[in-house]
């Protein structure tokens, strides 16, 4: 059975909390894993990836969900700084230890792997991103004519899948944005985050879905000048992180896990 212990206050200030669900097995050594949910930085819980804390911590991860900050009360870069402080409370809190911060790992999902980037390159946990946007700056030139709708097909009455996409892309870029405004669209590319202690991370993306595969090549191409290596994983088909989420959890653990083993 797995423990779980819900709204652990992480930020007094905020009062953001955090469930954490603890493995069954407390023999083995510690491995932590901090999941961060999606849903466009103005929607998604803690409580929707119940679930997948479950799974996490049945394949012996302790497992953090933090809830974050959502726009448009809160707009960028709020949820960022609240994934830092996370971090920092984590490291500092009664569940880690002084030397953990090597076996502390990460799995993102849609938006939550576009905030887990940002930990991942200044703290060094290793990371999987599930369908993670990485680019907002020069999607929004390239996409001036598209019209921002959360519910497009309703909304615009759009049926054509790509039209969707990218009207849903437009809209949970401005609402976290908080504007169309050039200069913080470049800060929320994941191109402008600092990479310095980036080591293990894996992306996995499906080959037409709604973060364009294209701004993810470019990316790995950007990690790659910089002599940072990635795992790219392009799987068939449409679906946008959690539709595939669960097929792919077995991969994704086994990779932060063999990284465990290579930093002992």
């Amino acid at each position: 059975m797995v423990v779980r212990k819900n709204d652990i206050v992480y930020d007094t200030d905020k009062n953001l909390k955090t469930d954490i669900y603890f493995p069954n097995d407390t023999s083995s050594d510690t491995k932590i894993l901090i999941f961060w949910h999606g849903g466009g930085w103005f929607r998604g819980s803690k409580v929707a990836a119940k679930k997948m804390g479950i799974r996490f911590a049945n394949a012996g991860f302790m497992t953090f969900i933090p809830e974050y900050s959502l726009a448009p009360s809160q707009i960028f870069p709020e949820a960022h700084n609240d994934a830092n402080q996370f971090v920092k409370w984590l490291l500092k809190s009664e569940y880690t230890d002084d030397d953990d911060q090597k076996n502390i790992v990460q799995i993102g999902a849609s938006v939550g792997g576009t905030m887990a980037l940002n930990i991942a390159g200044k703290y060094g946990f290793p990371t999987v991103t599930w369908s993670a946007p990485v680019d907002f700056s020069d999607w929004m030139k390239k996409h001036k004519d598209v019209k921002p709708s959360f519910e497009a097909k309703d909304e615009l009455g759009l049926t054509e899948p790509h039209e969707i996409n990218n009207a849903f892309y437009k809209y949970f870029t401005l609402t976290y944005a908080g504007a169309n405004d050039p200069k913080i669209l470049k800060k929320m590319d994941a191109a402008s985050y600092d990479y310095s202690n980036l080591k293990e991370l894996m992306m996995i993306n499906s080959a037409d879905e709604l973060t364009p595969l294209k701004s993810v090549l470019n990316f790995v191409d950007f990690l790659a000048q910089k002599n940072l290596g990635v795992e790219l994983l392009v799987i068939k088909g449409y679906g946008h992180a959690m539709d595939y989420a669960s097929d792919y959890v077995d991969e994704s653990l086994d990779f932060l896990y063999q990284t465990i083993k290579r930093q002992k």
